[in-house]
């Protein structure tokens, strides 16, 4: 059976732009952002790429036209041989009807109520419902599905889906909590057998969502809600939460059986409904990383005391002691190892598809284990990789850099040369594109499409974010190291792996001074674990680094700039190589300098 994971509206951002104000800063307030395509098959994930990384378009939520065609080409498939196209929305008329129902109880003059259910309206007629997504996909792929053969998937079930197939889909718990989707930004409940039961009385509406206020927060520091909330936990590390918090306090009220309610809902006509309240916690907003660190330290605290409230309530709800963490609050690491360590579960897992970029898998999966035709014991592909994108041959590569000859000169390699090479010029302080295989998936690089460089340079994430990055002196920079190796450097506590770059941990007091460029300001580090089988080329790299330098971990960041999607084709390597002050760029053997580059 082949299952078609789609994400992505054509006339969404449109649509969001002109009724509900998404635009400028507010670009990224969209359902629908992420986009992208999935393709499973018999139960094993093919392919799946990000539109963003074909299109060139960060965090496009546009039709994923391109990552469609790339997957049914990559396997080898027509439109006619997919049997079920699976959507991670469900708008239903009972969800149209609960929004009305909202909006009718809603605290508003007649005529705001007639203004938003236009809005609504629109957007349900020319986006998010069910025909509107039909007729979307006839209209750009040429292929019009039977309806019959095309599964809605809750949102949240589709995030649940994507951590249950990650994680080797064992039976699990699991929390979900994002910004919203339907009508909810969050919920718990258990997979068992591959079939999801969602505790009722675990939900949090959209009104009251997390994520949203989260968000707020992001908005009110001067940075670009829906995208820059990692900003915001990597200024917490230069702050202590102040006691009590003014958030806990003044914003959010904890309930009974890990609900939560926030004192106003959330209004996404008016995204500044709550810089009243922070200003009264805070005083008013400075321009300045003290006042900002102060209230992201908030922040975070928050956000932990509001998941482990949920997680507590959990825990009394299920006798599993694995644990799921999904949607896009998932992503703050630094939360992730506090509510592990702070739970009863034996073990938690965030995917490295856990935000929106995932949804497209997990709603596949979600329609192939629940289609009539398969048994009620459905079995998974044993293994998971992220590395599910693109890959390109040396055709292709080479093409690449003819195009740029003016500007580039390279060697062609043999692997045992790049792994050589690379780590003798490693030993120095010096920054290297590496692209290698196939793209990963999610927003994270996790060695195919990365930025390498040498942890032992105190100086070198100065190097890194004005040189190369382009982005703000605080931002910090996350190690890659071999999971064999991990528990001498960090104190992983109950996390033998973390594969996917999501989880924080203390760096061990005797490797401070060792990896000072990988070490975050707190003492911690945003670690990848990598394996022989995982990443072959990588973990060769990094043992002979390590033999040469005593160094037993590189610096690993994404390869782009702020602002632009990780390179996907080596086209956009060589590009990003070129506008930035990389001083070296591994493509597949190709080892490739500038030609104004000193020798």
């Amino acid at each position: 059976m082949i299952v078609l994971g789609c994400n992505g509206f054509t006339l969404g951002a449109e649509v969001f732009a002109t009724q509900f104000g998404a635009v400028g800063t507010e670009k990224h307030y969209i359902l629908g952002h992420d986009s992208g395509a999935a393709l499973l098959v018999d139960g094993k994930l093919v392919a799946a790429v990000e539109e963003e990384r074909l299109n060139r378009e960060k965090k496009t939520s546009d039709f994923p036209i391109n990552a469609v065609q790339w997957c049914l080409e990559h396997a080898g498939i027509e439109f006619s041989d997919i049997d079920v196209i699976a959507i991670p929305w469900n708008f239903s008329n009972d969800v149209f009807d609960a929004t009305m129902h909202d909006l009718a109880s809603a605290p508003l003059k007649p005529a705001e109520k007639v203004d938003r259910l236009r809005r609504i309206g629109e957007l349900f007629d020319k986006a998010v419902g069910r025909e509107a997504m039909l007729a979307d996909f006839a209209a750009r792929t040429g292929f019009t599905p039977d309806p019959d053969k095309v599964v809605f998937v809750q949102h949240h079930l589709a995030h649940a889906m994507t951590g249950y197939y990650m994680a080797g889909q064992k039976d699990t718990a699991f929390l979900i909590s994002d910004g919203r989707a339907e009508l909810l930004s969050s919920l718990t409940g258990e997979i068992r057998d591959g079939r999801i039961k969602v505790f009722e009385d675990s939900l949090i509406s959209a009104n009251d969502s997390l994520g949203n206020l989260f968000a707020a927060i992001t908005r009110f520091l001067g940075f670009v809600p829906n995208n820059d909330e990692y900003k915001v936990m990597g200024l917490s590390g230069f702050a202590e939460a102040p006691s009590p918090n003014p958030f806990l306090e003044n914003i959010v009220r904890l309930h009974e059986g890990g609900r939560y309610s926030l004192v106003m809902p959330h209004d996404p006509a008016n995204p500044r409904c709550f810089d009243d309240l922070f200003v009264k916690g805070f005083g008013p907003y400075q321009d300045t990383v003290e006042y900002k660190a102060k209230v992201a330290a908030a922040a975070q605290d928050l956000l932990t005391a509001v998941t482990s409230h949920q997680v507590r309530a959990l825990e009394s709800k299920t006798d599993l002691n694995h644990l799921l963490f999904e949607g896009g609050l998932a992503l703050n690491c630094v939360n992730n190892t506090k509510l592990l360590e702070g739970s009863r579960f034996e073990d938690m897992e965030v995917s490295f598809g856990a935000s929106d970029t995932g949804v497209v898998i997990g709603a596949a999966v979600f329609a192939w284990a629940n289609h009539p035709d398969n048994t009620a014991e459905v079995k998974y592909a044993d293994t998971v990789t992220p590395y599910l994108g693109p890959e390109y041959d040396t055709t292709t590569i080479e093409s690449a850099l003819n195009e740029f000859s003016d500007q580039v000169r390279w060697t062609r390699l043999t692997q045992d040369e790049v792994v050589d090479q690379v780590a003798k010029l490693l030993t120095d302080k010096v920054v290297i594109g590496w692209f290698q295989g196939r793209m990963e998936h999610g927003p994270r690089a996790l060695g195919h499409r990365s930025i390498l460089a040498n942890p032992k340079f105190p100086d070198i994430k100065d190097v890194i974010n004005t040189r190369v990055k382009h982005r703000e002196p605080f931002r910090p920079f996350a190690p890659i190291v071999l999971e064999s190796d991990a528990p001498k450097i960090f104190e992983m506590g109950r996390k033998p792996r973390s594969p996917y770059m999501t989880f924080v941990f203390p760096v061990r007091p005797e490797y401070h001074d060792i990896i000072p460029g990988a070490t975050h300001v707190d003492g911690t580090s945003r670690v990848q674990t990598i394996t022989d089988e995982a990443a072959p080329l990588l973990s060769r790299l990094l043992r002979e680094f390590t033999a040469l330098t005593d160094v037993p971990c590189l610096i690993n960041t994404s390869f782009n700039v702020a602002g632009e999607p990780i390179v996907c084709a080596p086209v956009d390597a060589v590009k990003c190589f070129l506008s930035t002050e990389i001083d070296y760029l591994v493509l597949g053997n190709y080892l490739v300098t500038k030609t104004d580059q000193a020798a």
